[in-house]
């Protein structure tokens, strides 16, 4: 098997195909929770707490010299990240929660056997047939 077609028979398969969009879709929320936070979540707690922005918190570590930068110590952007993650975690356990329910109720409905085929009906027969033979 040549290179190529390995690739293809492995970057076709369902799972891989699967992940691809699940990282797509997973990228796209992650900028929607994060313009959520950023936008929505963090100037209502900045007003809460006294009108403060997290995202300019900073401790200066080393001030600006000419055109040389100040080095600061962000954690307000850092502290902004942290309540990106725990949203994006708590949706996606809630997503998860949902998906769980769903397949549960899925597997309690027991699905009804498959009618016999053509085949299965005349083997039935047979087999009657011969066990009959067999203890006249």
């Amino acid at each position: 098997m040549s290179m190529l077609s390995e690739f293809k028979t492995f970057a076709m398969k369902g799972n891989v195909v699967d992940m691809a969009v699940g990282i797509i879709i997973g990228a796209a929320f992650g900028k929607i929770v994060s313009s959520f936070v950023a936008d929505l979540i963090m100037p209502l707690l900045g007003m809460a707490v006294g009108g403060m922005d997290f995202s300019d918190l900073a401790i200066v570590l080393k001030p600006a010299v000419g055109e040389v930068p100040a080095v600061t110590f962000g954690y307000g952007k850092f502290i902004q990240t942290v309540f990106d993650f725990l949203i994006v975690a708590f949706a996606i356990f809630m997503a998860i929660k949902a998906m769980n329910s769903l397949k549960r109720k899925e597997e309690a409905a027991p699905a009804a056997p498959p009618a016999p085929t053509m085949d299965q009906e005349l083997l039935t027969e047979i087999r009657d047939l011969l066990k009959k033979q067999q203890n006249p």
